[in-house]
């Protein structure tokens, strides 16, 4: 492990003979947290999270205690509970880890915070392609069951009086955003819904006041709750407290899934120390640190400006610290940690192409910005790639990236545009490049790599 790491949620992950058994678990200190909370006013454990400067690891980074404090408690409704473990982000690999090798924490979590809410359900949202997962938390909560820590025969000095169901998701990418998820639990189709006035924490799932939160976030509560708000506050950066999980993909040498405190390390660090630089022979080129719909950051470039507490900054990529303010500073965003590294092998208007190809086919079709802005961003980049491309084709692409951002019910139509935004200026000279080589009939230059 990195001198650079902090592992919290990792720290099972990789201790020898570690199982995902309930009895291992309890026995490395599982659901201690848990009966702590118990022995708590809701209220007070809601402090907690909200003392605690917890931010949501789904990609929105919105203060969870905040979050929580927005539920509709007047309305006499029953509240739920909704863990989003979605996780659709193309680069995104942490949540499904935590599921696989450690589900009792993401339960241990989720029933702390059922606690604080009041929640009378608990659903589980899991990607449908994601069978092994669900197979084994369905065998975790069946465990904590059968240890009266949820369920109808809960065992009330020791857990929270809940149901917990699994939902296998169909596979589709704006599931992943909270409203499209509670349509899609309703069986319906997963087309998000209009906020206002469908506030999840107002009016959610089945028309009722429903807490929406990603693994990572449940996870994170467990050791809230385990070491208090406070202390939890005192660790990271300022506006972004405790640590943050990165999964690394792409060409270094040492991709993977690595957890750091937030802001105690660069991406240079990241990149380098901890994943073993570039590949022999190759430079990086560019990088995407939040999942494939944060803005890209070219190598070489550099940022100047304040951070919200005042501090000038003057950065290239590589000193970027690891935080969700650090990262907005310069333009881009942390989202859901998922790193995405290109070297120079790498032929960007390929890259962007696939990009685009992924958001066209997860457009739910609802808002006409996205639904034909994702098609045309995707047939514009297909035609470059295939040789028919224009130099118009580089400024059209801008065109209708700006005409799909902040124009669409949920954020997949900033998903659809951001990495346009952000690549088509950055790269223009070698789009243009790409362009004329390939119309000219010339051959792919030697060394650069079709993605």
């Amino acid at each position: 492990m990195s001198a650079h790491e902090r592992r919290i949620l990792l720290a099972n992950v990789d201790r020898p003979g570690y199982t995902t058994d309930i009895a291992c678990y309890q026995h490395h200190g599982g659901y201690i947290a848990l009966q702590k909370a118990l022995a708590m006013p809701p209220a007070q454990v809601c402090d907690e999270v909200k003392r605690s400067g917890l931010r949501g690891r789904g990609g929105a980074g919105f203060p969870t205690g905040v979050k929580w404090g927005f539920l509709d408690r007047k309305s006499g409704k029953p509240i739920y509970l909704v863990v989003n473990a979605d996780e659709s982000e193309p680069g995104t690999f942490k949540d499904r880890q935590i599921i696989y090798r450690d589900p009792h924490q993401l339960l241990e979590g989720t029933l702390i915070t059922a606690h604080a809410i009041q929640a009378a359900q608990i659903f589980i949202y899991i990607r449908g392609e994601f069978q092994n997962g669900a197979k084994i938390l369905a065998h975790a909560i069946e465990e904590a069951r059968a240890h009266g820590l949820c369920g109808a025969n809960t065992n009330q000095n020791k857990g929270y009086p809940v149901e917990i169901v699994v939902h296998r998701g169909g596979g589709c990418y704006v599931c992943g955003e909270e409203t499209g998820l509670i349509e899609s639990l309703e069986g319906k189709r997963g087309y998000p819904r209009i906020k206002p006035p469908y506030f999840p924490a107002v009016l959610g799932l089945y028309g009722c006041p429903t807490i929406v939160n990603n693994v990572e976030t449940m996870a994170q509560v467990k050791h809230i709750l385990e070491h208090g708000g406070a202390a939890f506050a005192e660790t990271g950066a300022a506006g972004d407290s405790g640590t943050h999980l990165w999964g690394v993909s792409g060409l270094v040498k040492h991709p993977g899934l690595y957890e750091i405190e937030a802001g105690k390390a660069t991406l240079g660090e990241l990149l380098h120390d901890i994943c073993g630089g570039p590949l022999d022979g190759r430079r990086f080129k560019a990088l995407i640190p939040g999942g494939s719909s944060a803005k890209i950051l070219k190598f070489g470039e550099r940022f100047t400006g304040k951070l919200p507490n005042g501090t000038a900054f003057d950065w290239g990529v590589e000193d970027i610290p690891l935080d969700a303010n650090s990262l907005t500073a310069c333009g881009t965003s942390l989202g859901t940690g998922g790193v995405i590294v290109m070297d120079d092998s790498v032929e960007m208007v390929q890259a962007l192409a696939n990009i685009n190809a992924f958001y066209a086919h997860e457009t739910c079709g609802q808002c006409t910005p996205c639904r034909e802005g994702s098609q045309w961003l995707a047939r514009i980049t297909k035609r470059i790639v295939k040789g028919g491309g224009r130099e118009e084709d580089v400024a059209m692409l801008a065109d209708i990236a700006d005409q799909i951002a902040g124009r669409t019910i949920c954020a997949h139509g900033d998903a659809v545009a951001w990495p346009v935004q952000s690549a088509v200026p950055k790269f223009r000279e070698e789009y243009l490049e790409s362009i004329h080589r390939r119309t000219s009939g010339q051959t792919q230059p030697k060394g650069l790599r079709l993605i």
